[in-house]
């Protein structure tokens, strides 16, 4: 396989995994390109090996950069903005599990604490329905809190342990 073809397979494939961690397709082919380039791209660069129009290539941009996985760069002499994302892959993997836990599981751990709290009539219902939705309170917590160790950790166990299998 040439450099071309690995290239194109690469984006395509992490553009496609994008929904897996919350991001659409075009913004995630747009971060692989930025991840696999040794230098920083302009928006142009952007469009024209994506083959995207300037309007979601800008979306896309503004919203990587809202994660906090994107950043502009500036170069000397250019007036063009130029992009670059986290090389490093544990880094990326923190930035983007911290950034999922805060739009995705702390809205529903806020929204299991409401109605887990919710009066007790007496009634069989609602004690069902308080019992259920604090277990899965709590079970939401918990694994947001395993989560953010894991994530907030240097080099994780998981990283150690596979370091470890693959000597």
């Amino acid at each position: 396989m040439e450099y071309q073809e690995a290239k194109e397979k690469f984006i395509n494939t992490w553009g496609s995994l994008g929904s897996l961690w919350g991001i659409n397709k075009a913004m995630a082919q747009i971060q692989a390109l930025l991840f696999i380039s040794p230098k920083a791209l302009s928006m142009e660069d952007i469009m024209e090996e994506l083959q995207i129009s300037r309007g979601n290539t800008s979306m896309n941009l503004r919203q990587l950069m809202d994660w906090g996985i994107v950043s502009k760069e500036l170069v000397p002499g250019e007036r063009k903005e130029f992009f670059t994302t986290q090389k490093d892959v544990q880094e990326l993997a923190r930035i983007v599990a911290k950034e999922r836990s805060r739009r995705e599981i702390q809205p529903v751990v806020k929204v299991l604490q409401e109605v887990s709290s919710i009066k007790d009539d007496g009634t069989e219902k609602t004690k069902e329905l308080i019992k259920q939705t604090q277990a899965l309170h709590e079970l939401t917590e918990s694994a947001d809190a395993m989560l953010n160790t894991l994530v907030n950790q240097k080099q994780n166990w998981i990283t150690k342990s596979l370091v470890k299998l693959l000597k």
